[in-house]
């Protein structure tokens, strides 16, 4: 063989290699795009739109149990604020990170005194401006007293549904606004408890 002849071996060898190199990179390229703008949108709606949550504590009993997964929407309190009966997932506010707990072990806890609002627990019922609140949801009756107490503005009273086990507003004052994440709407773990919260 010349070594013309060799050279165009060598030649078309190098072009076949680089056309298969090409190609893997480019499918792998395309594979990559896709796999960043799928973590990105991700991000963005965790950060965004609504982030799945884990229920570490029987302080929402009978509404929520230890373990249950729910999902937590983010854009109607863009929109409105919090209303009575709204379960919220929140960053723990300063009482509580003085106790210890970390910005990143969010609570969850039913909201029941709007800012403006009075707030008082006797007798085993809780009373929203003098009235008692007629709470089918709850795991037992209050068995403390608390207030009564003006809700101050941006911020509100949360409880947990197990009224006698929740470390909630009645223990360690009322949430600001700007600590709430979001919205629990939906539990999608367990299976058959799935279902609107």
């Amino acid at each position: 063989m010349t070594s013309e002849k060799k050279n165009l071996a060598t030649e078309v060898a190098e072009v076949q290699a680089e056309t298969w190199w090409q190609k893997a990179w480019k499918s792998q390229r395309e594979n990559l795009q896709i796999v960043i703008i799928a973590l990105g949108l991700a991000i963005l709606i965790r950060a965004l739109v609504a982030e799945p949550r884990f229920i570490p504590s029987d302080s929402m009993i009978p509404t929520l149990h230890v373990g249950d997964r729910v999902v937590v929407e983010k854009i109607s309190y863009y929109l409105e604020p919090p209303k009575t009966g709204d379960i919220v997932v929140f960053v723990p506010p300063e009482k509580l990170q003085e106790q210890g707990f970390t910005q990143d072990q969010a609570f969850i806890k039913r909201v029941i005194g709007l800012p403006g609002q009075t707030v008082a627990v006797k007798k085993g019922l809780v009373y929203l401006n003098d009235k008692p609140l007629v709470e089918k949801y709850i795991a037992e009756p209050p068995k403390y007293q608390w207030g009564p107490y003006r809700v101050p503005e941006n911020q509100y009273f949360v409880m947990g549904d197990n009224r006698n086990n929740s470390n909630d507003s009645s223990r360690w004052g009322f949430l600001p606004q700007q600590n709430i994440i979001g919205r629990a709407v939906v539990r999608f773990w367990p299976l058959e408890r799935i279902g609107q919260v």
